[in-house]
């Protein structure tokens, strides 16, 4: 899930500075006897703009990793009770229950499902992944703790998001694997074997 937001913004960010960099090309033709403090202006506002974005989006990155850590406590507490693959069934069904509320009781929805047909076969995938990472995380913090299987749940989302980021999968925007990133992701590798520590 973070991965996805990460992924998001960065490709929002991208198209932000595109944007900016063309129209402060349009106010240096446009007002010539006004540069370059018009065009500056320009390209400060939108890089501000950006700046706000980006700390929200991450507050929102933040929000749903809490939120991961404290649905994977009671996902697995409900395994314990019912049973791995019950406990699963009952999450999906309550959260399709969740949705249809906003969805289609007040009409908070933005898209267009009659669109449906339009959709490339792989991105129905989704629901089914779902149902294999609620499993698999059930599973994790009932034999490792919610710490330690939070740790190695991200290290793979990270993993698997350099992955996509680079290659450009899924019709996102490529952004190029670099060795800090790799640092990186060695550092949260290194951090979940420290978990594991009693």
């Amino acid at each position: 899930m973070k991965s996805r937001l990460s992924t998001r913004t960065s490709v929002h960010l991208v198209s932000s500075d595109r944007y900016a960099e063309k129209e402060a090309v349009y106010a240096e033709k446009s007002f010539p006897h006004r540069q370059p403090h018009l065009a500056q202006n320009i390209n400060e506002s939108f890089k501000k703009g950006c700046g706000t974005l980006s700390l929200f989006a991450l507050l929102l990155a933040f929000i749903a990793g809490v939120f991961m850590a404290i649905q994977g406590s009671l996902n697995t507490g409900l395994g314990k009770i019912i049973g791995l693959l019950e406990s699963t069934f009952i999450v999906q069904l309550v959260g399709l229950a969740t949705v249809l509320i906003p969805l289609f009781l007040l009409r908070l929805g933005k898209g267009d499902l009659s669109r449906y047909q339009d959709v490339p076969w792989y991105l129905y995938l989704g629901g089914s992944i779902g149902v294999i990472i609620l499993y698999s995380v059930v599973a994790s913090i009932s034999q490792l703790g919610v710490a330690t299987a939070t740790t190695a749940i991200i290290v793979g989302q990270v993993g698997t998001a350099l992955l996509i980021d680079h290659f450009g999968f899924f019709g996102l925007e490529k952004i190029p694997f670099t060795w800090p990133k790799v640092a990186g992701l060695a550092l949260l590798a290194l951090g979940a074997k420290l978990m594991l520590l009693r």
